[in-house]
């Protein structure tokens, strides 16, 4: 056992009655005090000593704490007493809280989060007020018919405006003003009420105590010395140590080593029963075998049904990554594999380049979700990468009726095209009334439509736009925040497909096609990607002994060039003085071997130009993501 753990403050989950039992689990916008609340939460109930206690703290991955943002969700069990409604006496209570991600990358841990769940704390900062990511979470919500309390945080700070929010709160949820809780996470005012406010409006955990056992997988994790454990939600009867269990989609079958919660460290139990999330330990080191979504029930009295498990997310972004080494290749192909276990969102397959060798092309769901898995695989793997530039998937319809899907610019089909479609997202974007103007330009650029427009205030609005998914996943969110002075908040999500003219930009050296630096972007931006990329290797490639044209086409018809001048001798040194066709001789006969050069040379372009034009500069486009 931990030596964290405190199982003294845990009561037993086989003796814990669903009534005695509430899961809930915490939504807001980035950087509403999500984690912080969570913090005073554990101190409030007695799981995490002061002695233990630090900021963040259900926060496990460096790169979380580094940036201050949640990536995984993270499931607590926690101890209450709190009051009887008739007598007044009381009652220990059993709390299972999720705190969830709250960037728009990470809303897949948070629908997951949702689905082990009776009831959500929706979080507001006093300061700041309702913002999209906001409305995206409590739509998820509702969607799962949870019941939704409403919370304002950081009610200290002396910017915080909670008559105002607490008004906008109860239009959007329908609730009355006096419903909305205000609590401080910092300085932990109003959390006890809170607590006896989830323990007297979340409804308990219903099932049949009696059934074959059922448990919905969640989460898992892969631990180096335990194999996988695997997080889940018991649904129907109950699971006990030493138990043989079976995944119904995989039939894999395994015996109980150890079943616990997390309270916040493990802690060992006797078993779970109806409503209980823990996590259960089987020493398997397959990572393929515990699949999120899965239901997991008992062999010797198996269940005839399945749970009906998550929606399989979307990548939208997609891009290769390589080892900069290539006998790091099946440590990378390792790598992924676990990190999949704990990130149920990724999605990838080998892919082999040219240029690049064998690596992976990888579905992420947004850019922060590709830069924080490159951090990943690189720190947890001691991994060097190259990531190229992402791109998003496209279909392709030819003339005769074929259709491509599209996700690297090299796969894309030569001959006559019908048409080709891209994705699109349904955006909602929420800013201060003064910057309506200046969004509507920068999503008119971006070839957005416009779909509506609400006032949640007099002085707050909310836009709701159709724009392509490439134009967004680049540098938009950057164009958004200094248009607006950082005020606005974007949030998307999915919203099908859409025809679009589209083109495939080569790029050639000395007339031969360099499938890495293919891209594939609207024609109206065609030529600005041709002189750039152009310009980028005329810079990045070494001067050859002759002249080498770097060229940006659309099918046969070229139009950007740069040229990377030879590498010439000084033929003129010897001559002094004299007659001037005496240098032009020498000039000519340069020439003329520059020439035969130039019909059997071929250009070597050098890793290192290979990296610095197809790595993405993406860095600073998602450091402000992880700050707002």
């Amino acid at each position: 056992m931990s030596p964290l753990a405190r199982p003294d403050s845990v009561p037993q989950p086989a003796t814990t009655p669903p009534e005695r039992i509430r899961n809930f689990c915490i939504i807001a916008h980035i950087d509403h005090g999500k984690s912080t609340l969570a913090d005073r939460m554990l101190q409030e109930t007695g799981v995490v000593d002061q002695r233990q206690m630090r900021a963040q703290y259900l926060d496990r991955m460096d790169i979380e704490r580094e940036r201050g943002i949640t990536i995984k969700s993270q499931a607590v069990r926690m101890p209450w007493s709190a009051p009887e409604g008739a007598t007044g006496g009381l009652s220990t209570y059993v709390l299972n809280m999720i705190d969830t991600p709250g960037h728009v990358d990470f809303t897949y841990e948070v629908s997951r989060s949702l689905a082990a769940c009776e009831g959500a704390v929706l979080l507001v900062d006093a300061a700041q007020g309702i913002e999209a990511q906001t409305l995206a979470n409590l739509y998820l919500a509702m969607e799962n018919d949870l019941t939704i309390i409403p919370v304002l945080n950081k009610i200290d700070l002396p910017s915080a405006q909670p008559e105002k929010y607490a008004e906008e709160i109860a239009g959007l949820i329908g609730c009355d003003v006096g419903d909305v809780l205000r609590v401080s996470g910092k300085t932990g005012e109003g959390v006890p009420e809170l607590l006896d406010r989830i323990v007297e409006l979340i409804p308990a955990p219903t099932g049949d105590a009696d059934a074959p056992a059922r448990a919905m997988i969640f989460d898992s994790v892969y631990d180096t010395y335990r194999g996988v454990v695997t997080y889940v939600r018991v649904i129907d009867g109950s699971l006990s140590p030493r138990e043989r269990i079976a995944m119904m989609s995989t039939k894999a079958t395994h015996e109980l080593l150890e079943i616990g919660v997390s309270s916040p460290e493990p802690a060992p139990s006797k078993g779970l029963g109806v409503g209980e999330v823990g996590y259960l330990i089987t020493g398997v080191k397959d990572v393929r075998q515990s699949k999120v979504g899965d239901t997991v029930t008992t062999l010797g009295r198996m269940a005839t049904q399945a749970l009906g498990g998550y929606k399989e997310p979307r990548p939208m972004v997609f891009s290769g990554l390589y080892p900069i080494d290539g006998s790091d290749y099946p440590i990378l192909r390792d790598a992924l594999d676990k990190l999949k276990l704990n990130d149920a969102a990724l999605v990838y397959e080998p892919e082999t380049s040219a240029a690049l060798g064998f690596g992976f092309r990888v579905g992420f769901l947004g850019m922060l979700h590709l830069e924080i898995v490159r951090e990943r695989l690189e720190r947890e793997f001691n991994l060097d990468l190259i990531s190229t530039l992402p791109n998003v998937g496209y279909e392709v319809e030819m003339d005769d009726g074929t259709v491509v899907d599209v996700t690297n610019p090299s796969e894309f089909p030569a001959g006559r095209i019908a048409s080709i479609t891209e994705p699109v997202v349904r955006a909602t974007i929420l800013a201060p009334s003064e910057y309506i103007g200046a969004i509507m330009e920068l999503c008119q650029t971006r070839r957005g439509t416009l779909r509506g427009m609400d006032y949640l205030s007099p002085e707050r609005v909310e836009m709701r736009y159709t724009l392509p998914l490439a134009e967004i996943v680049f540098d938009f969110f950057d164009a958004l925040k200094s248009r607006t002075r950082g005020f606005a908040s974007l949030d998307y999500e999915p919203d099908g497909v859409q025809v679009a003219d589209l083109v495939k930009v080569d790029i050639l050296l000395q007339g031969d096609t360099v499938d890495a630096f293919s891209a594939i972007v609207h024609k109206d931006k065609a030529y600005a990607y041709g002189v750039q990329m152009a310009g980028k290797l005329k810079e990045l490639i070494p001067r050859q002994q002759f002249e080498v044209p770097v060229q940006a086409a659309i099918g046969a018809r070229v139009i950007a060039r740069e040229t990377i001048r030879a590498i010439r001798k000084d033929v003129l040194a010897k001559c002094y003085g004299g007659d001037i066709s005496r240098k032009r001789k020498l000039l000519e006969k340069q020439k003329e071997g520059k020439k035969r050069m130039k019909m059997v040379g071929s250009v070597e372009v050098p890793q290192e130009a290979f990296i610095a034009a197809l790595s993405q500069d993406g860095g600073s486009a998602t450091a402000e993501k992880s700050k707002k």
